[in-house]
């Protein structure tokens, strides 16, 4: 079943690209005046049983669906080499290939990739008339003692404008802090109604960029994400511990207040009470919580006060033999400093440590109500990155619980055609852009060659976005559309670059390449796309060894 779901994942995502794809080869040919032959979605043997088969013949085509879904072809008449004497060709001269003009010849194999690079603009369109949930730029979390604390930022708070840049999304607001590290930024604000602009210092420090590389990025403190009211109890001697909080207790109301996140917890504890209060608490794993009424002292009027802390990052399991069990963490564990920072979120520590660089970090943690200084040395592990593909992080082996909630979403709906297609031409281009930059960081070996993927990995890429959802599974298809459309203008021989190449040789010299010459180039292409596919193919099997061993391991009862 597993299987099937992987398979389905795989053939429906390639269907759509091949036959987009060949689409494009089609309609341009027929337009040009070139007859086309057979038009297969997928290889080998027609889908069929007896005499019931998916193949019919209009207009002198023959269309095909064929068992083997990993490719597709439009077969128009002239179109190989040596095919000058066929008899059909005899019959319509004009209608074979060779027959066109180059311009005509250029079109018709440009119109691949160019459809491949059409159907993003096409899903995107319908997508924003649809609406894409977008975040929404108010701030849903302030770290403690971070940049934006110290400015004066607070939750709820709306970022209209980055200096002189409005901001329409989260995403402005992450992009615009990050690409300043070290300045001093005014940013402008709406609260309660009324516009402001506080100047926010973004700190330097190590960041990644989209490819994991490690390069100085901005840090604000500011995060989209509300906290949640999960309780850290660092100290023995706090209020909090002495009324019997520990480290995890989930707040769920206070005197009445239903408490929804860490924001609603302080407001709670800083109205006024005319009797003693109680905090609503849950304690322990989902499947067995314990619900607990803990009385609290009248001056507990705020999380100093009372002496609790967020649990930003609380240790869950400690990975054997990793950095963080050597170093002696412990599930359960509070961290609440990082490098003699306070450790404000989740995200912000995964990212110190991932762009460390192997170097020691000095990790403080809370248990018992003590803190304990430690030094860790992250180590290079290979991890899933989510979409079924494994990449090489930095990481010291703990499993944390994070806890967040959904900040503030709203919709960019765009149904007028002209602003929708706009809109979404843009988009592609943005997703192109960072494509090519990827492609290049792959070639000059910056990027590991190891997230080249073949069947195997797309098909988990596929099944991995299938899981999480319809959008995720159309942004991954948009992906791996631009990608198919970019790699086929490669001027690479068998694929519609290296045709081009062809097709432009023969432009300048007025004359058709020699069957010979085309056999050689097409022998080499095929060498190189069999050898590009190899190491494709390598990969995934790499990905996979280790569980293939112990998969054979355990069936032969070693």
């Amino acid at each position: 079943m597993i299987a099937f779901s992987y398979l389905f994942a795989l053939v429906v995502m390639l269907g759509v690209l091949v036959f987009v794809h060949e689409l494009g080869h089609f309609l341009v040919a027929k337009a040009c005046g070139v007859r086309v032959l057979k038009f297969s979605l997928g290889f080998g043997p027609t889908i069929g049983f007896g005499r019931w088969k998916l193949a019919w013949t209009r207009g002198g085509t023959e269309y095909v669906i064929a068992w083997f879904p990993l490719g597709g072809f439009v077969k128009m008449l002239g179109e190989s080499p040596g095919e000058e004497d066929d008899p059909e060709a005899r019959v319509h001269p004009d209608e074979t290939l060779g027959a066109k003009p180059v311009w005509q010849k250029l079109a018709i194999v440009f119109a691949g990739p160019a459809m491949n690079l059409l159907l993003p603009v096409v899903i995107f369109t319908g997508m924003l008339f649809a609406g894409i949930p977008r975040a929404l730029p108010v701030i849903g979390t302030v770290e403690a003692s971070s940049p934006a604390a110290t400015a004066g930022f607070r939750p709820d708070d709306r970022i209209v404008k980055i200096g002189d840049e409005p901001v329409t999304w989260w995403d402005d607001v992450e992009e615009g802090l990050r690409a300043q590290p070290g300045a001093a930024v005014p940013v402008t604000i709406e609260r309660d109604g009324a516009t402001m602009t506080l100047v926010l210092p973004v700190a330097a420090r190590a960041g990644l960029d989209p490819f994991g590389g490690v390069k100085q990025v901005g840090w604000s403190g500011l995060g989209h994400a509300r906290l949640a009211a999960t309780l850290g109890v660092p100290k023995a001697d706090a209020p909090a511990a002495a009324a019997g909080l520990r480290s995890g207790d989930r707040v769920k109301a206070l005197g009445g207040l239903t408490v929804e996140d860490w924001d609603d917890f302080t407001r709670a504890l800083a109205a006024p009470a005319t009797a003693p209060r109680a905090l609503a608490i849950e304690r322990g794993p989902e499947d067995s919580v314990a619900r607990l009424e803990i009385p609290l002292p009248p001056d507990a009027t705020s999380p100093e006060a009372l002496g609790v802390v967020p649990a930003a990052v609380l240790v869950s399991r400690v990975e054997p033999g990793s950095p963080a069990e050597q170093a002696g963490l412990r599930s359960g564990d509070l961290l609440v400093a990082l490098d003699g920072g306070p450790v404000g979120s989740f995200a912000a520590f995964a990212e110190t440590v991932r762009a460390s660089g192997g170097r020691p970090l000095d990790v403080a943690y809370a248990r018992d109500g003590a803190t304990t200084h430690v030094s860790i040395a992250p180590q290079m592990r290979e991890v899933d990155t989510g979409l079924g593909v494994k990449e090489p992080r930095y990481l010291i082996g703990i499993s944390a619980e994070a806890p967040a909630l959904l900040g503030a979403v709203g919709e960019e709906v765009a149904r007028n055609p002209l602003v929708a297609v706009t809109r979404a031409v843009a988009m592609t281009g943005e997703v192109t852009k960072i494509f090519l930059q990827g492609l290049g960081k792959i070639v000059t070996g910056e990027v590991s060659r190891s997230q080249i993927a073949g069947p195997i990995g797309i098909a988990e890429i596929a099944h991995s976005a299938l899981q999480r959802g319809f959008e995720a599974y159309l942004s991954t298809l948009i992906l791996i559309s631009i990608n198919l459309g970019i790699l086929n203008l490669l001027p690479i021989p068998v694929l519609d670059g290296g045709q081009a190449l062809l097709f432009l040789i023969e432009g300048v010299k007025r004359s058709p390449v020699s069957l010979r010459t085309r056999e050689i180039v097409q022998q080499i292409g095929v060498t190189v796309l069999v050898t590009l596919m190899g190491f494709a193919f390598w990969n995934d099997l790499s990905r996979h060894w280790s569980s293939f061993v112990g998969w054979l391991k355990s069936s032969a009862g070693l």
